[in-house]
């Protein structure tokens, strides 16, 4: 039917109905439509013909919503409480939803030159999040940051009922964690993990508890993928344009099916609120985490002992690289299974187990969704040359950390100095020994040194663990040495400082 046709029979209508009241906007669209009523009177005309263009506007489709997939999902979102261990002294100091002093999100926000967003909580010693359930027998998947440092854990479901919960196992490397509530007999609605990789593009809804506000739901699109914001070796996020703000922490965003495809875990703002760029962790990490979390309470990674960085292009012009793909080995490691297997400074990682490594992050995460003691096969590129090695996994960072941290609370302090690995430690890195208390009548204090401080080197000496920190110290008052030079990481700054050895 003609726009012609379906304008005269809603005039038609129009006039059955005695109405003649006329719309500027709509006359226009009917003359420009040139239809002429000459057997009409002016006024009826004019009302005959805008009541037409209302009839087509109003059979016109109407935008798809959200409301179908919200009602599905809805119920599987929690809010989730936290009771932290001490509460804070001062307001200022205490935290909603936020990151702990410390956290690898810190290096993000000082990266960007913008506050590090902790705001005060409604509740002394009170830190809110959200969550979501994975199984209906009462698991819930939410952020590291929001349980850590908590005493007791409560879950509000979408019910408003509340119950007691318990953590599991957390992993501070990629933020997460898994939450058990205490309600036997129950079955909790639940969601899954999507199978597949977003595109850049599609829709997502947001669904959590923001400043308490709790069943909340945002919509808007996937921004970017693969998004490398600092936080650690293994960051791999999903960024949205979805409002998130404090409280969405450990909140699920889901596709158009109802899936999971991430946990929101970081947003950057100025201002604290949001400003449409949020971080997800992505569902295929979330998978392989919780899944070791609820079998054995913690996350065991494979690990080659490889300080690695990535190729520029101006590197794989010097080492004769075709392209700058790959991880160049910095450093290794003393008696690490890459040292053993062969691997030396200065190769390039160019694959593992035949799968090409885009660059050095690529290859921390697939060595780290590797079990230890599988046996892998590290194509690399040494002096113009490609061979493979085939390199035997080890254990990191859980079992080495923790015998670290153990031999370090035995020993007596060095230097006036207690000591634990960087990797021990959040937000710390890899590489060096990082100083977690300074006795203030030591030689270490009169040198200027303090918490958090990070020990590269000692003498020109690189070292990671608190016996290396020893050794090196011994054989300074071996030599009869009056100082020790210590290279000192402080923020992002480096510096030498000399302590006395005596």
């Amino acid at each position: 039917m003609t726009d012609k046709i379906r304008l005269r029979t809603a005039i038609q209508s129009h006039l059955d109905h005695g109405r003649s009241r006329p719309s500027a906007a709509l006359l226009a669209a009917v003359v420009a439509a040139g239809i002429a009523a000459p057997d009409m009177a002016a006024d009826q005309q004019i009302g005959a013909r805008a009541f037409a263009a209302e009839v087509d506007a109003i059979g016109a489709p109407a935008p798809v919503g959200f409301a179908d997939i919200v009602a599905r999902v809805k119920p599987a979102v929690v809010g989730v409480r936290v009771k932290i261990e001490e509460a804070p002294p001062s307001d200022e100091d205490q935290q909603e939803d936020t990151f702990p002093p410390g956290s690898p999100f810190d290096q993000f926000f000082h990266h960007f030159g913008i506050p590090i967003p902790r705001h005060p909580a409604p509740q002394s010693g009170v830190a809110l999040g959200s969550g979501f359930f994975i199984s209906g027998d009462g698991y819930v998947v939410t952020n590291d940051h929001v349980v850590t440092r908590g005493k007791s854990f409560e879950v509000t479901a979408d019910s408003g009922k509340t119950y007691p919960a318990k953590v599991i196992g957390t992993d501070p490397q990629t933020d997460l964690a898994l939450v058990k509530v205490d309600a036997a007999g129950t079955d909790f609605p639940y969601v899954r993990l999507a199978p597949e990789i977003p595109r850049v593009g599609e829709w997502v809804l947001v669904v959590g508890n923001p400043f308490g506000l709790g069943g909340t739901v945002t919509a808007g699109i996937v921004s970017a993928r693969g998004r490398d914001i600092g936080a650690g070796p293994y960051d791999d996020f999903i960024q949205i344009d979805a409002p998130v703000n404090k409280g969405n922490s450990g909140g699920p965003t889901f596709n158009v099916k109802g899936e999971v495809i991430g946990v929101n875990t970081a947003i950057f703002s100025p201002s604290g609120g949001s400003v449409g760029v949020a971080f997800d962790i992505p569902a295929e990490t979330v998978k392989l985490i919780i899944g070791q979390l609820k079998e054995k309470g913690h996350v065991t990674r494979g690990w080659i002992g490889v300080e690695i960085q990535p190729v520029t292009p101006a590197i794989a012009e010097a080492l004769g690289l075709k392209n700058a793909r790959g991880a160049l080995v910095a450093e290794l490691e003393p008696n690490s299974p890459a040292a053993k297997a062969g691997i030396e400074d200065g190769d390039v990682v160019t694959s593992v187990n035949d799968e090409s490594v885009a660059d050095s992050r690529d290859l921390a995460r697939k060595i780290a969704a590797m079990a230890p003691g599988t046996a892998t096969k590290i194509g690399i590129f040494r002096n113009g040359q490609e061979k493979t090695i085939t390199v035997t996994l080890g254990v990191f960072p859980r079992t080495q950390v923790e015998a670290e941290e153990h031999k370090s609370t035995r020993e007596a302090p060095v230097l006036g100095l207690s000591l634990a690995p960087a990797r021990a430690v959040p937000g710390a890195g890899d590489r060096g020994v990082v100083i977690t208390a300074v006795d203030p009548n030591g030689r270490a204090a009169e040198s200027g040194l303090q918490v958090g401080d990070i020990i590269v080197e000692i003498g020109r000496h690189a070292v990671n663990t608190p016996a290396e920190v020893r050794k090196r110290v011994d054989e300074a008052h071996a030599k009869s040495n009056r100082a020790v030079l210590l290279r000192i990481k402080r923020g992002d700054t480096m510096s030498f400082v000399a302590v006395p050895s005596s």
